[in-house]
């Protein structure tokens, strides 16, 4: 997200597809639904709003700036939780049964289904990038060799 500027984090491709701004949104209601008391309540937390997560974030020109700052806090929280979680995790918690939608998983499930969930988004941020900035975007790993 640093490689994109702060006018173009709400861009979307088209109508029917997500900004990086509303994958964010997602990914931190997610992040502290599944992971906020995970142990010991269903990883759908009813205080969640799940679709407002996909509601267009409007702003202007001056906002760009504080969009950038929500985002980056959104960002940064809903990781934290997650990390919290796992790093609470002793070996023996690994194959207890928790909830997610009323659907009991081992907590190995419940941590590969939402990592596969989660590298879902960042390639989506990423190829939004890509599709953002062009020939000037700077690689996340080995950039192609120039012919």
């Amino acid at each position: 997200m640093a490689q994109i500027a702060d006018d173009k984090l709400s861009w979307q491709y088209n109508e029917e597809t997500n900004s990086i701004a509303t994958i964010v949104k997602h990914l931190n209601g997610n992040m502290l639904s599944r992971w906020t008391d995970f142990m010991t309540t269903d990883g759908e937390k009813e205080w969640r709003q799940r679709d407002a997560e996909f509601a267009r974030m409007d702003h202007n020109v001056e906002d760009e700036i504080l969009l950038r700052e929500i985002l980056m806090k959104k960002w940064n929280e809903g990781w934290a939780c997650l990390y919290s979680a796992l790093d609470s995790l002793k070996e023996e918690d690994l194959q207890k049964e928790i909830f997610i939608r009323k659907e009991g998983l081992t907590v190995m499930d419940a941590v590969n289904r939402q990592l596969a969930h989660y590298s879902y988004h960042v390639g989506q941020i990423v190829f939004i990038g890509k599709m953002i900035v062009g020939e000037k975007w700077n690689s996340l790993s080995i950039p192609k060799k120039n012919e």
